[in-house]
């Protein structure tokens, strides 16, 4: 386990119109290691996720006070470059969404909009973060037909691949393998901790299991508020708050 911050949310407070979605987050991430954000539906995990890389400018309406510091800097300072940004904090969303394009335009996307056109850096990338999330294989000898023509477990690492390939420090992941089988959850999660190696991961999972599997450490949010945060093991096994110990065990959710 690294304990080097990467990243560190100060007294977060997010509003949707007048109702409060997030209530004074402070926290902070570790470099390459895998931080779960659980909780019940409605409890801010997803909505902290999207402030990470300022997805939720994008929603109307919505109001952000405190700071998110990333490379000694305030993602939400005016002068913060947003796209430059999503590059650097990539997302991968529940539903899978390739666009309707090749597997190959998918991936190299993020790439083409930095203007590199030359085709062997394309190629290079295109194997290597195809290979990195764990699917070139299945994919090498179709590079070029629709990603829309995979299965959804295989659309969820060609999605992973496109934010990888642009060189990304975090990705973050809300509820990724919600929409899939077991066996593509299984995938993706093995992927997820091969990839820890390189990059700082934060994942929204509504499934115990999983966040107790994959993370170092995790989060617990109910109502917006952040309940409790520490090494995994300790908030499955020795938590410290009555509301952390009643979620885990399945009493509410």
């Amino acid at each position: 386990m690294s304990d080097k911050t990467i990243l560190s949310v100060s007294d977060l407070n997010l509003y949707y119109g007048k109702k409060h979605a997030l209530f004074d987050i402070t926290m902070d991430f570790q470099e390459k290691e895998i931080t779960a954000l659980i909780g019940p539906s409605g409890s801010g995990k997803s909505t902290l996720l999207r402030s990470i890389n300022r997805m939720q400018d994008l929603v109307p309406g919505v109001t952000i006070t405190g700071s998110i510091m990333y490379k000694g800097k305030n993602i939400y300072s005016p002068n913060t470059d947003t796209i430059d940004l999503r590059k650097e904090i990539g997302m991968v969303f529940q539903q899978p969404n390739p666009f309707p394009f090749s597997i190959y335009e998918n991936v190299v996307y993020g790439l083409r909009l930095k203007g590199v056109k030359d085709k062997a850096t394309l190629d290079e990338a295109v194997e290597k973060s195809l290979k990195d999330a764990a699917i070139w294989e299945e994919t090498k000898d179709i590079l070029h037909k629709s990603a829309l023509g995979l299965s959804g477990g295989q659309q969820q690492r060609v999605c992973i691949a496109r934010a990888l390939a642009v060189n990304p420090d975090i990705i973050l992941l809300d509820e990724p393998t919600s929409a899939l089988d077991p066996i593509s959850s299984g995938k993706i999660e093995a992927t997820l901790l091969e990839l820890k190696d390189k990059y700082t991961i934060i994942i929204v999972t509504h499934n115990m299991a999983q966040a107790s599997r994959m993370s170092d450490r995790t989060a617990f949010f109910m109502d917006g508020k952040l309940i409790e945060y520490n090494k995994t093991k300790s908030i499955f096994l020795t938590p410290k708050e009555k509301e952390t110990e009643d979620y885990i065990t399945g009493k509410f959710g």
